[in-house]
Formats: C-alpha cells, sequence, structure tokens
C-alpha cells in the first residue's frame, strides 16, 4: 500500500509509522506534518526508502491536492488532541480537527483515494458512570470538551461523506494511549517526567478518574488491521480492558520508579472532567485483533524508554511548555 499519514510526527502517528516499517517494509509512507509544538520527526525511519517527510498543514489545500496523488489511503492522526488546551482556546482544536478533516476529505474524493481512515478517540462518546457498560460503535455521541467536540463533529463529517458521495471511510476510536514519544504534557509521560525530575505531580480533583489503557502499539496494529479488512462506513473500537483509576496509574509509575508517593500533589479539578472511559473491542476481536501488552509490563517498558531518553523530552520541555505548565497547575 502507498498511504498519506498526516501527523506522523506526533505521538500515535509516530508509532505507526515505525510499526509499518517494521512489519509492512515494502509500503511506502507520506508523512504530512506542521511539526507544532507536540511534534517531533526525532525517532522516524530516516533511512527507509518507502518513507518521505513533507512539512506542511492539512489545511493547505493545495499541498493536500498535490500529496493525495497515487495513494490508496489516507490515514488522518493529524489533531490538536490535549482537553487542558482546548478548555483554554479551542479555535486551533475546531480549525485543524474540523475544517482539516474537511480539507483531506475533498482532496481524496477528488482523485478517488480508495480509503480514507480518520483516527479518533473515546472521548467523543463522553463520560460512563460507574455502573454503566463499556462505550460500543453505536454509543451516541455526547463530548462534553471542546476537543471532544471537534473530535466528534470529524467523524460525523467523515461518516457523511459515505452517506453522501459513497466514499470508503472507515474510523477507529481508542482509549487512552501510552507508550514512547508521548508529549510530556499528557499524564503518564507527565507522572514520569515529574518523578525523575524530583517534581510534583498534579493529580485533578480527588484522582479517581477512570480511564482505560491501551499501549500505542497494541492500537497501531489495530489501525493497520482496519486498513487491511475494514468495511467501508464502519467504526472500530480499540482499548486493552485496563481500566485504572488515575490515581493508581500514577501509584503505579512511582513504584516501578521507586519514587514517594509524597510527590502526588491535589489541584483543581478540570471544568467538565469526565469521570470513566472504557472501551468494547469486541467488533476488533472477533476480527483477530488483540492487545499484546498488559498494562503492568507495558507501563514498566514506557518507564524504561523515558529514563533512556531524556535528550529527546528534555528538548520539547522549553520555556514555552514551562509557562503552559505554571498556568495549568499554579506550581511549578
Amino acid at each position: 500500500m502507498h498511504l498519506l499519514v498526516t501527523g506522523g510526527c506526533g505521538f500515535i502517528g509516530k508509532n505507526f509509522i515505525r510499526l509499518l516499517e517494521r512489519e509492512r517494509p515494502d509500503w511506502t509512507v507520506i508523512n504530512l506534518d506542521a511539526l507544532t509544538y507536540a511534534a517531533s520527526p526525532a525517532g522516524l525511519p530516516e533511512h527507509w526508502r518507502g518513507y518521505r517527510f513533507v512539512k506542511g498543514d492539512i489545511r493547505d489545500r493545495d499541498l493536500v491536492n498535490e500529496l493525495v496523488q497515487g495513494v490508496d489511503a489516507v490515514v488522518n492522526f493529524a489533531a490538536e488532541s490535549h482537553v487542558d488546551r482546548s478548555i483554554l482556546s479551542s479555535f486551533e482544536f475546531i480549525s485543524t480537527n474540523v475544517l482539516g478533516s474537511q480539507c483531506l476529505l475533498d482532496s481524496a474524493r477528488a482523485v478517488g483515494v480508495p480509503t480514507f481512515l480518520q483516527v479518533s478517540t473515546d472521548e467523543v462518546y463522553g463520560s460512563l458512570e460507574p455502573q454503566d457498560p463499556p462505550f460500543e460503535e453505536t454509543t451516541p455521541l455526547s463530548p462534553r470538551s471542546p476537543y471532544a467536540a471537534s473530535k466528534a463533529a470529524a467523524d460525523l463529517l467523515v461518516l457523511s461523506y459515505f452517506q453522501t458521495y459513497g466514499m470508503d471511510v472507515r474510523i477507529t476510536r481508542c482509549s487512552n494511549n501510552y507508550g514512547p514519544y508521548q508529549f510530556p504534557e499528557k499524564l503518564i509521560p507527565l507522572t514520569i517526567i515529574n518523578a525523575l525530575n524530583g517534581r510534583a505531580i498534579p493529580i485533578y480533583g480527588d484522582g479517581r478518574q477512570r480511564r482505560d489503557w491501551i499501549h500505542v502499539e497494541d492500537h497501531c496494529r489495530g489501525i493497520i488491521m482496519v486498513l487491511e479488512r475494514g468495511r467501508p462506513g464502519e467504526v472500530y473500537n480499540f482499548g486493552a480492558s485496563e481500566e485504572r483509576e488515575n490515581r493508581q496509574t500514577i501509584q503505579f509509575i512511582l513504584r516501578a520508579l521507586g519514587a514517594s508517593e509524597s510527590l502526588m500533589t491535589q489541584v483543581k479539578d478540570r471544568p467538565g472532567h469526565d469521570r470513566r472511559y472504557a472501551i468494547n473491542a469486541t467488533r476488533a476481536r472477533t476480527m483477530g485483533w488483540t492487545p499484546m501488552h498488559t498494562f503492568e509490563e507495558g507501563i514498566q517498558s514506557t518507564v524504561s524508554w523515558y529514563q533512556g531518553e531524556r535528550a529527546w523530552w528534555d528538548a520539547l520541555m522549553g520555556p514555552d511548555y514551562e509557562a503552559y505548565y505554571v498556568a495549568q497547575y499554579g506550581t511549578r
């Protein structure tokens, strides 16, 4: 396959491309990425003959029109994705996540790209109560943050191109990802890095929010499966059935690092904070997908990766990151 991958310098997109190099080396990839604050080309397969990087924006119609020529599929990872930042300002989230998806869809339709795969999130479903069953692909969308609303809007737009134009579109929705190359603002890398630096680890509210964690490589294997065996107009959920309270996740990481729980510091809860996510991945499992990483093993390997890659994450944590961190948590 010849792919246009958007957002391939971000966390999940980068791991997807790295997995393709190992397991689908005969495929070719064009990686279109704007290199915003959370993206970095470090770690991408520069010597893979099937790989090409293009710096650019998915909202640039002329560039996108050029890049979609002759590709077998568009895989759209490109998105503003941090809930906290969307609460501070939602403009870039709507512009990139909705209008950017529209631009990609229009260009793909114009030249007849065979498949369009939209990488989404379980946050479009909203929040679960403790007794509720996990999200299914048919669960009504009920986003509760500007970020989630922008992703839900993009999903509906993607599905409308199936109904209106007969395009082969497919959507994947995953639970919370973790693993190598995740930007330090997210919970797991933030906890690891702060613990390594002896810095306070912020916990929103009571820390009892529950998340269903999936290793990024397991998610990426699911995306490959949907590309190869998915059906037009279908949504596919991916989760590893590894629910943990945020407080428990932080405590597990601290134990793995031999760090003190005294670093845990309660901060004001996030507005509209979703209480629980959980994914029913039966559809994907019946197609042969299964997660290969347990939470315990995956976290241990992720901790080890961040311990060995200080130069990578140090380079990302400049004055802009520090200013955001202080503004968000009210602490240094």
